[in-house]
Parts: C-alpha cells; sequence; structure tokens
C-alpha cells in the first residue's frame, strides 16, 4: 500500500461517520450510503489531490461529496422530469406532489438561494466553521460571511422572528 494510499485510507475512516451523517442529513437514509460510495470512489481517483493535512484532507472530502451531492440533484431533476412526462402521456390529470412535511425552519432554508442554503446547513447542521464551510463551497471567507449574513436576514423576514 502506497503511502497516499494509506493517507487516504485513514481519512475516509476517519470522516465517513460525519460524510454519512451529511449526505443522510440531505438525501435520506435510502440513497446515503451510494452517495458515500461514489464520494469515496472520487477521492480514489484524485488521490493526487489529496491533501496532506488531515483537517484540510477532512475538508477535500467534503468538497468532493458535495459534488456528488451536485451530480445527484441533477440525477434526480432528470428523472422527475422524466416521470412527469410520462405521466402526461398516461393521464392528462397528473396528481400535485404532496406537501412539505418538513418544520417552518428548514421549508424557509429550502426556499433560499440553493448556494445560501447549503451554507446555512453547512455551517448549522454540519457544525462547520463559515471558514470551513467556505472552503467546502469553494468560496473566499469574506464572501462566505456576507452571503451567510444574507441567509440570515431572509430568514428572518422568512419567519418573522430574530434567527440568531
Amino acid at each position: 500500500m502506497s503511502r497516499d494510499d494509506a493517507r487516504l485510507t485513514r481519512a475516509l475512516t476517519e470522516a465517513s461517520p460525519s460524510l454519512l451523517a451529511y449526505l443522510q442529513r440531505r438525501v435520506g437514509v435510502d440513497d446515503a450510503p451510494d452517495l458515500l460510495g461514489e464520494t469515496m470512489i472520487v477521492a480514489w481517483r484524485r488521490i493526487a489531490d489529496l491533501p496532506a493535512d488531515p483537517e484540510r484532507a477532512r475538508m477535500w472530502l467534503f468538497g468532493i461529496a458535495r459534488g456528488t451531492l451536485l451530480n445527484h440533484a441533477r440525477g434526480e431533476r432528470r428523472r422527475w422530469a422524466l416521470a412527469d412526462r410520462i405521466r402526461g402521456y398516461v393521464t392528462t390529470d397528473a396528481a400535485s406532489p404532496p406537501a412539505d412535511e418538513g418544520s417552518e425552519v428548514r421549508d424557509a432554508i429550502s426556499r433560499l438561494d440553493p448556494d445560501l442554503a447549503e451554507l446555512v446547513r453547512l455551517v448549522h447542521w454540519e457544525r462547520f466553521t463559515i471558514v470551513e464551510a467556505a472552503e467546502v463551497l469553494g468560496l473566499n471567507p469574506s464572501t462566505a460571511r456576507g452571503r451567510y449574513a444574507k441567509a440570515k436576514e431572509e430568514l428572518r423576514v422568512a419567519l418573522g422572528a430574530a434567527v440568531r
């Protein structure tokens, strides 16, 4: 086993529980393990890019997991669009999707711009600092702070209450 292989194995072993939780909160318990596997495959393919610092390696893995989530979301949108087209051929009275059963806060977050929503989720669900979330999202920390402030203000307005 090469040194890079050992470092990646160690990084994946340490980060996998957090990565799985991150994925589960976004896609549910059914799809998350598959996305974790895809994240691991991408990490092995990109092993040459693995940062030497363990914390930076962890952030790098979260960045890969985010990319895997984005690919998954694109695939889901394509599948839903196809299902809608098929339903259009089968019946003219297509049923509307069920109402969101999430809490007011989750609903308000989901109405944010997707990039703002992901920043809020990383900070509050994954407990990253704004600087760490900025790294996962590929942003300058000052840009992330500005976007986080904007997201908080939009959530204040949406919820009609103070958001801390």
